[in-house]
Formats: C-alpha cells, sequence, structure tokens
C-alpha cells in the first residue's frame, strides 16, 4: 500500500515550494451579518492551488528529465508552470472539450499539449502510456502534502479559524487540508453532479460516479483517489453537495461583493456557506482557482 502524507509531510513541502509559490492574502469578511474568512487561493500562480502539489511532487526527488501529467486543465497549467521553474519539459493531457482559455495557458508555458478523449480519465489512461516521470492530478502522497501547504497558510496566519471548507474532486486539496488543519473541521463541497468524494465517504470505499455540473472541468474526477480517501476517511470530512445554479449564484455574488472572479469550482464553498450549511463560527473558504 502506498504510504499515507502526514502533517509533517505538508510542513516539508511549505519550505520546498514557498520560494516558487505565493503566500496568498486572506480575507476578513462580514457577508449577511455572519464573519467568514476567504483564502484567495486564486491568485495563486497559474490561477489555483495546483502549483502546490506539482513542486512538491517535483522538488521530493530528483528532477526527471521529463514530466508527464493528465489534467481537466488546472493541474495540467500547475504541473507546466512548475515544470517550468525546474527546466523541466512537460507533457500535458487533457480531455477534448477542454475550456480553451485553460489549453491556451498551458501552451503558453511552453508545455506540450495534447487532446485526447472525453473524460479526464480518458486523457490519464493515454499519458500513463508516455515515458517520464508521471504527476497524478491528486492519488500522489506527496502532491497531496503539497496541496495541503494552502491550509498551513491559513492555520498560521489565522489561528481563531475553526472549519476549512475546500471544493472536491479528486480528493488532494481536501486530503492535504485534512492534514494541514490542526483538528479543524474540514469540509468538502462538490456540485450534485460531481460527488466522487460525497459518494465514497457515504459508500466507505471508492465508487465511480457519473459526471455533470457547470465545474466539472475543475472537479470531473469520476472517482476520489485511492489516498485522498483514506486520509479523508481518518480525518472524519464532512461532505456538502451543492446545486449548480447555487454555484453560478455564488460565483456571481463574489464578483458583485468583493470583486472577486473566480471559477465554478472556487464558488462552490461560498454557495455551501450562503446556504447556511457550514459548520463553524469562523469557517475559511479556500478561492482554489480562477482559470475559468
Amino acid at each position: 500500500m502506498t504510504p499515507l502524507p502526514t502533517a509533517a509531510d505538508v510542513a516539508t513541502a511549505a519550505t520546498r515550494v514557498a520560494p516558487h509559490v505565493r503566500r496568498t492574502p486572506i480575507l476578513r469578511a462580514d457577508v449577511d451579518g455572519r464573519p467568514v474568512l476567504l483564502k484567495l487561493e486564486h491568485l495563486q500562480r497559474s490561477g489555483s492551488f495546483k502549483i502546490r502539489g506539482a513542486l512538491n511532487a517535483l522538488l521530493s526527488a530528483e528532477p526527471p528529465e521529463r514530466v508527464v501529467t493528465a489534467s481537466g486543465g488546472n493541474h495540467g497549467l500547475g504541473v507546466a508552470t512548475a515544470a517550468g521553474v525546474l527546466g523541466v519539459p512537460a507533457v500535458v493531457y487533457v480531455p477534448r472539450e477542454v475550456p480553451e482559455s485553460k489549453a491556451r495557458r498551458i501552451e503558453a508555458t511552453g508545455a506540450k499539449l495534447i487532446r485526447h478523449g472525453e473524460t479526464y480519465a480518458d486523457a490519464a489512461v493515454a499519458a500513463r502510456a508516455e515515458p517520464g516521470r508521471y504527476v497524478h492530478a491528486y492519488d500522489d502522497p506527496a502532491v497531496v502534502a503539497g496541496q495541503g501547504t494552502a491550509t498551513a497558510e491559513v492555520v498560521e496566519d489565522c489561528q481563531d479559524v475553526d472549519a476549512i471548507v475546500v471544493a472536491a474532486g479528486g480528493g488532494g486539496l481536501a486530503a492535504g487540508t485534512a492534514l494541514a488543519a490542526g483538528g479543524r473541521t474540514v469540509v468538502t463541497v462538490e456540485p450534485t453532479g460531481c460527488r466522487a468524494v460525497h459518494a465514497a465517504l457515504e459508500a466507505g470505499t471508492p465508487v465511480d460516479v457519473e459526471i455533470d455540473s457547470v465545474a466539472s472541468s475543475a472537479l470531473g474526477a469520476t472517482r476520489i483517489g485511492e489516498v485522498p480517501f483514506a486520509v479523508l476517511r481518518t480525518a472524519g470530512a464532512v461532505p456538502l453537495l451543492v446545486g449548480d445554479a447555487e454555484i453560478v449564484s455564488a460565483q456571481e455574488r463574489l464578483w458583485e461583493e468583493f470583486r472577486l472572479r473566480v471559477e465554478p469550482a472556487a464558488a462552490a464553498p461560498f454557495a455551501a456557506w450562503l446556504a447556511g450549511r457550514v459548520p463553524g463560527e469562523l469557517p475559511c473558504l479556500v478561492l482554489c482557482g480562477a482559470n475559468s
């Protein structure tokens, strides 16, 4: 069995990636008479948190001669950006229907972009046949530990926070959050049409799910990773679901109230919080990306 990452691994990852990532700000706000914290991770290099896990994976061993990955967009951009920082050639497989804005930015890093298949799973099968260091989007202990560095910053900067709320796809960010949360409540939020984490925690084992959501390009994993599942099950994460209409409304409100332009996936935690489903007196919502 693959060794699971630990809180100590997150601390090590934070030291590794700090020179190459932005320490994104936290906005303290009051909305509808309730306090809330917003971790502005959409301001991260590459436009999402994904560069954290990619960098940690590539820095945890000798840099490879070539890095390969598959992605719905954000992870591919994170890996391509990380590879560029380290001077490593990168190949990124994406589904044919990847948003053009994400495809264009991946190519702008100098990485080779290959469109293949209808889903992330299709692209991943093809990518694994390529030579080079394959960096999984979420089912990799080093990637999970790297993603946890965003929450490590939250806990260090705002010690009064009592819950961390993240959007969930394959579970990498959620698992990293659980490792770094220091015992605080961890809440995973998914669209009703992309519920890999929710379904797995409900079933007690990873299961395949159908994908149909406005946020599917970022949260469209058909199955949670084995590593994230093991971490989240042990951590007792609270899984929540939100509808597409709620996500779009939350996305619009973030722009109208704070002038924060984020992708649908990043608005999912705010949607759950607006609906009153998030526990805690002072939760922090991680706005995970802006690559719509």
